[in-house]
């Protein structure tokens, strides 16, 4: 993932600096490289599950399965001081419960602090069996192939994308929907698939299966030439490709090739933070930029949410309730902030067993691990000059004001008014 990372920001940034030098401003540079990424891959060193190690004296650390996608782990911290240690626990991205690739998040219980994330803390949701989920999905594909179009699909490289393909590939081993070619055009994913594919014995319900994701009609798409060809393709396809949110990697291309057919449907299956081209899709778009051209939105935007991947409210709660008891503080991070405000108002009204402090760090807050003293939150560095530019992507809403604004100019019956328009933004500016 993280040379993968490396080559998305450099095609960002020469993208950039192509129109950065068109502007005659200076060029920017990534942050870092996939050459670089690579060289930092020597620097990993692979830790076992539920085992204490040592990251720094005076520090033990252990993991715990957090049940999110392959290989995420909550992290347990036990630091030495001059009376009994004092524990941490980061609860990392809790996930869900019945997943066909893993099982339930778990977890130590009695730490002094307990860090856990709320990014699904204000809504609930429906509970399915995988039968049940298989059968639904099943529906949604179904009736966006019965349009006469495309079926575009945004994954994440990592979980969500092993899962459609296996519930893709049980569908149509029950014939549910014949035999459609169904494209996996991300060469992360692609990679993050065979890693799957070797831990097989250890995906819960897809190791019942044998070669879980290697099913007849599924077409792994790894060059930029196969890529494009899928372009041509105009009904009958399921196209999966990353990015999840819309923002990088090949969907975009993909994204403009379908958006503007009425015949095709774009099925979101995760979540969508604010600001994201996927969100701004699901918000009801009727035009997004893409690449810096217009895209009309005429496909059908479908979106469901039982892939989902993170704890809804229900089952952080009972991850809460089952790290009790804790001793000095829960804080609710990584969530927005209707999220963290509704779990810290349930928690509130009925806290879990024992005295512990509830708290809501902002980015920047400093905690102070003192054991004699009330845990508080201070104030620290400001890390950004707006909090809100964390909340939303500010490329974006550009782009949305420049459809709005074109389709304002079009939109006016004669040129005097298209005048009138632009001198008002102009003072507006100036002002």
């Amino acid at each position: 993932m993280l040379p993968d990372s490396g080559y998305i920001q450099e095609s960002e940034v020469e993208r950039l600096n192509r129109r950065l030098k068109q502007r005659g401003e200076e060029a920017v540079i990534p942050i870092y490289t996939k050459e670089e990424a690579e060289q930092a891959l020597s620097a990993i060193e692979p830790t076992a599950l539920n085992q204490w190690f040592e990251p720094m004296a005076g520090i033990r650390a252990r993991l715990w399965p957090s049940g999110h996608i392959l290989g995420a782990a909550s992290i347990e911290l036990e630091i030495a001081g001059p009376g009994a240690p004092i524990r941490l626990l980061f609860s990392g991205d809790v996930g869900t419960e019945g997943r066909a690739l893993h099982g339930a998040p778990e977890g130590p219980h009695g730490v002094d602090y307990l860090i856990v994330e709320a990014t699904y803390g204000d809504r609930l949701r429906e509970q399915v069996t995988p039968a049940a989920r298989r059968e639904r999905f099943g529906r949604e594909v179904k009736e966006a192939l019965a349009h006469g179009g495309n079926l575009i699909i945004p994954v994440f490289a990592i979980e969500r994308t092993q899962e459609l393909l296996f519930d893709l590939g049980v569908l149509n081993q029950e014939g549910f929907f014949g035999n459609v070619p169904i494209f996996l055009d991300s060469p992360l994913a692609v990679r993050a698939t065979e890693v799957f594919s070797r831990h097989a014995e250890e995906l819960g319900e897809a190791a019942t299966v044998p070669h879980p994701f290697d099913w007849r009609n599924i077409r792994f798409v790894e060059t930029v030439e196969e890529s494009k060809k899928l372009n041509k393709i105009t009904s009958g396809a399921i196209i999966m490709a990353a990015s999840g949110m819309c923002e990088a990697g090949r969907i975009r291309h993909h994204l403009m090739a379908n958006l503007w057919r009425p015949q095709s449907t774009v099925l979101m299956v995760g979540y969508q933070a604010p600001g994201t081209l996927g969100r701004l899709l699901l918000d009801g778009a009727r035009a997004v930029r893409i690449l810096g051209e217009e895209i009309q939105v005429r496909a059908r935007i479908r979106n469901i949410d039982f892939y989902s991947a993170h704890a809804d409210q229900e089952a952080l709660l009972r991850w809460i309730e089952a790290r009790q008891p804790v001793s000095k503080a829960i804080l609710l991070t990584h969530g927005e902030p209707s999220a963290t405000d509704a779990l810290a108002r349930l928690l509130a009204a009925n806290p879990p067993a024992g005295s512990a402090a509830l708290l809501q760090p902002a980015l920047g807050s400093v905690l102070r691990l003192d054991p004699a003293a009330e845990a508080t939150l201070a104030h620290g560095v400001d890390r950004l000059p707006d909090p809100t530019l964390a909340q939303a992507d500010w490329h974006n809403l550009q782009s949305r004001f420049q459809l709005e604004l074109a389709n304002a100019l079009r939109g006016a019956t004669t040129d005097r008014a298209r005048t009138t328009l632009l001198d008002r933004l102009r003072a507006a500016l100036k002002s």
